[in-house]
């Protein structure tokens, strides 16, 4: 009741400051305000109104504003500009009243009356109206929204976090900004990620909790944070995710001959990141130049361990051990370089025509032959002759050698393995 009062106690001050004074100019003591003296009109046709309603205006914080009142038939009439919320009078005719410097009046063929408020703050935010000093007063209002794009508070927000596998994790993103912004999580990379049991793409709001962390969970994560005013912001947030180091070996038996390259591989994981080598059978560390050469490569918390051995000896068969170590373990596996056959030299086959008079050994015996032979044949030929190989009639198929010496080799390992 006491704030209503008040505020009509005001909307009266402004009336009277309007109309108290005579056309004489005089100012009202203590205020920088010029007055006339009411205007007697007899007919209700010749009274101010207004053109059109005040309409609602919505700038972002730290922009311009601009209110207009237009009003028609004004005559000797005084137009004020009041904010209804705090009952502070910003303008009187053509004089600023209040002692904000970001509010300034304009004005327009006595009829359009613009209210300008620069560097919008949010404390600007609400009701003002549009006055005309009739009795009874008339008025119109309007509404000034100031909206604030989103931001990160950055104390309140997590930062990098680090985390043993298993354990649950929680991030939380705190944003500002008017509206209230909407905050969603996303990994930086795009790709869907384990959400306490569901494959997920984003989660929304502002606390990210997963429980029993993996290292699969680990990456940066984007909090990001809305409210329909641009720009929208973000923050990174990178979790890392601790576990002892493992390791796999995609073949742990290998052949070889001699005077061949050979290259032994081992696959680890590992955070913090680990310590790779390799060592002989006799646990001499192996370092990588000369007949050695060490290849590691990296992917995140995955790394790949090759050892390339060069021509192949009889003291380079044995076992090679790949060892990972970081704080939190350590961990090895054994590859076995075993010597295997060279292969034979390779054989050409040739398709050639035999010509008359040549002579030919068939199955250990001399054929003479006067036409021309058109066969597979395999060895050398010396004078028109085939020496010492057995020469196939019907074009029975060169690879029996080849499937024969297949057979063979998987003996010779059914028998390692044994």
């Amino acid at each position: 009741m006491y704030k209503m009062t008040l505020f009509l106690n005001v909307y009266g001050v402004i009336w009277i400051a309007l109309t108290a004074c005579s056309t004489t100019g005089r100012e009202i003591p203590g205020q920088n305000v010029v007055s006339v003296a009411p205007i007697e009109v007899p007919d209700e046709s010749m009274y101010p109104r207004f053109a059109e309603p005040i309409p609602n205006v919505t700038v972002t914080v730290g922009r311009d504003a601009l209110l207009a009142c237009v009003v028609d038939n004004l005559r000797g009439f005084k137009v004020a500009w009041v904010r209804m919320d705090t009952q502070t009078i910003l303008s009187i005719h053509h004089n600023i009243i209040t002692q904000n410097p970001r509010i300034s009046l304009s004005y327009n063929d006595h009829r359009s009356w613009y209210l300008h408020i620069k560097d919008v703050h949010e404390v600007d935010r609400g009701w003002y109206m549009c006055q005309v000093n009739t009795d009874p007063m008339r008025s119109r209002k309007g509404y000034l929204q100031v909206v604030v794009p989103p931001s990160i508070i950055d104390n309140m927000t997590s930062t990098d976090m680090v985390v043993r596998e298993g354990a649950d994790v929680t991030m939380v993103c705190r944003a500002s900004g008017y509206p209230e912004p909407y905050v969603m999580w996303r990994r930086e990379d795009g790709q869907d990620f384990n959400y306490n049991g569901e494959s997920v793409s984003v989660v929304d709001g502002e606390t990210l909790t997963i429980t029993k962390v993996s290292r699969l969970h680990m990456g940066a994560y984007l909090c990001i944070a809305s409210n329909g005013v641009p720009p929208s912001i973000s923050k990174r947030i990178m979790l890392m995710v601790q576990f002892p180091p493992m390791l796999s070996i995609p073949n742990q038996l290998e052949g070889a001959y001699l005077g061949q390259d050979v290259t032994l591989e081992c696959h680890t994981e590992a955070y913090p990141s680990s310590i790779n080598y390799w060592t002989t059978d006799r646990g001499d560390m192996i370092i990588s130049g000369g007949k050695y050469e060490a290849i590691p490569v990296d992917s995140g918390y995955n790394k790949f361990m090759m050892l390339k051995i060069r021509n192949i000896t009889k003291e380079d068969f044995g076992f090679y051990k790949c060892i990972a170590k970081n704080s939190l373990g350590e961990t090895d596996g054994i590859i076995k370089l075993d010597e295997i056959p060279a292969p034979p030299s390779a054989f050409t086959t040739t398709q050639k025509p035999i010509l008359d008079n040549q002579t030919i050994r068939k199955k250990g015996q001399l054929v003479q032959t006067n036409e021309a032979i058109s066969s597979t044949f395999q060895g050398e030929v010396f004078d028109g002759q085939i020496r010492d190989f057995d020469f196939y009639e019907n074009s029975a198929p060169t690879h029996n050698l080849n499937i024969h010496f297949m057979l063979l080799f998987c003996l010779y390992h059914i028998v390692l393995v044994s």
